[in-house]
């Protein structure tokens, strides 16, 4: 995995052409509502779900490790078996591993963010490095791909960057935030983003137009932002507390979780309908909060993933099909979690084992992990889940690309993100 390659391409971030303000695309009424483009490939991911995963995680140690997981019918206990399979370990920063990203959608990136200001770009069909990224000065605290040819990043000094993910310029730099920015995270119709910073605000993106479009002063340092699985609501998360707000930026609810709390994460339901708050916590647990349909209602915890002996630091989610079995009324697909602790324990659970009838004012369940691995002692801080089964289809077809993967991704470059014109307005909002 460690074998690299000239690292020129990646380093397009920091062309003299930076200095340029954004020009704003064509404008359209950005209503944030997925677009029917959109609609269509959320119907066709229904029958393409990847039966195979991949787990990379991050650590205070510099290591990165990665995974080969699988489902398969274990027959035995009338049921599924879940597995993780190392496939590599290695040093990939000189400092610290702050955060990690896999494209979506069968895409082969992955994205490694780290407090020695570096983000690194890996092939992961190829198993090579392919760069990295200085375009900031400062530590990197989040990264994310809102689609297969996309990148946004977040940093210590204060700016957002989106990147184009085939020749790695910068399409946009969003400067607005006073000091870190904490966290982001991109609208289902990758129109807008949100971020939080330490300097007590939350922002929102346009990022069709690479510019602020609105901003309001929380009161306290954000240190987490997420949007809803439906983009309807978002989350603000602070030390112990979820602020619950609608889309207009109003505020709805605030839970007071009992422990201080390092990652949540939306997911839809599997069985039953539906949306559910993952809360990973200092409390070695991570909670399952149900939303009520009644948006006057307040999410209550219905659920706990237990098995870790340290705090939860990191969640991901990922569907993933099952292998056809002989039962009636066997389900089809899943959605798996993936958590990351400071014991050092990668966890997979199962979304399934939480019942359709699961809800407030039932006994919490209790749901323990349904595959393991332990890194003996490693503190792991960050988790991303990204599809197997196109790596699978990789490696068969002799490191070729498929003619579908370029026409999907070129599908997402046409979704309206802009040139690279380099650096985008300051957001003046707020």
């Amino acid at each position: 995995m460690a074998t690299v390659t000239s690292s020129k391409r990646a380093r397009l971030a920091s062309s003299p052409k930076e200095n340029k303000k954004v020009k704003p695309v064509a404008q359209s009424d950005h209503h944030l509502v997925p677009s029917t483009k959109g609609k269509q490939k959320a119907k066709q991911s229904v029958s393409t779900l990847p039966t195979f995963f991949k787990v990379i995680a991050g650590s205070y140690e510099k290591l990165l490790y990665g995974f080969d997981g699988s489902v398969s019918l274990d027959e035995v206990n009338d049921g599924y078996k879940f597995e993780l399979k190392p496939i590599f370990i290695f040093p990939a920063h000189v400092s610290c591993i702050k955060a990690v990203a896999a494209s979506p959608n069968g895409g082969k990136w992955l994205a490694t963010g780290s407090a020695d200001e570096v983000i690194k770009v890996w092939d992961l069909r190829r198993k090579k490095e392919i760069g990295g990224l200085m375009h900031h000065e400062g530590s990197i605290t989040q990264l994310q791909f809102p689609s297969r040819s996309h990148l946004l990043s977040a940093s210590e000094d204060g700016t957002l960057c989106l990147f184009h993910a085939r020749d790695w310029v910068v399409l946009r730099t969003l400067k607005g935030h006073k000091g870190r920015v904490n966290s982001t995270a991109v609208h289902p119709s990758n129109k807008v983003a949100l971020s939080v910073g330490k300097d007590n605000t939350l922002r929102m993106w346009d990022l069709m137009r690479g510019k602020g479009s609105a901003s309001t002063k929380l009161g306290k340092e954000g240190e987490t932002v997420r949007w809803s699985a439906t983009g309807s609501s978002f989350v603000v998360q602070s030390q112990n507390t979820i602020d619950l707000f609608t889309v207009d930026m109003v505020l709805r609810h605030t839970i007071t979780h009992p422990s201080r709390i390092h990652t949540i994460r939306f997911s839809k339901r599997v069985n039953g309908s539906g949306e559910l708050l993952l809360v990973g916590a200092e409390d070695k647990k991570l909670s399952i909060y149900d939303i009520p349909d009644d948006p006057e209602k307040m999410p209550t915890v219905i659920a706990e993933m237990t098995g870790h002996s340290n705090r939860v630091k990191a969640v991901e989610i990922l569907p993933l099909a099952l292998p056809r079995s002989t039962k009636a009324n066997a389900s089809l697909s899943t959605i798996i979690l993936c958590t990351v602790s400071s014991d050092g324990k990668i966890h997979i659970y199962d979304l399934a084992s939480l019942p359709a009838d699961q809800k407030a004012g039932s006994e919490t369940l209790q749901i323990p992990p349904v595959a393991e691995y332990d890194t003996k002692g490693t503190r792991l801080t960050c988790v991303t889940i990204a599809d197997g089964e196109a790596l699978k289809h990789a490696k068969s077809m002799n490191g070729k690309r498929k003619r579908g993967d370029e026409d999907s991704e070129q599908e997402d470059e046409d979704e309206g993100w802009g040139a690279p014109e380099q650096e985008a307005e300051h957001d003046n909002s707020g």
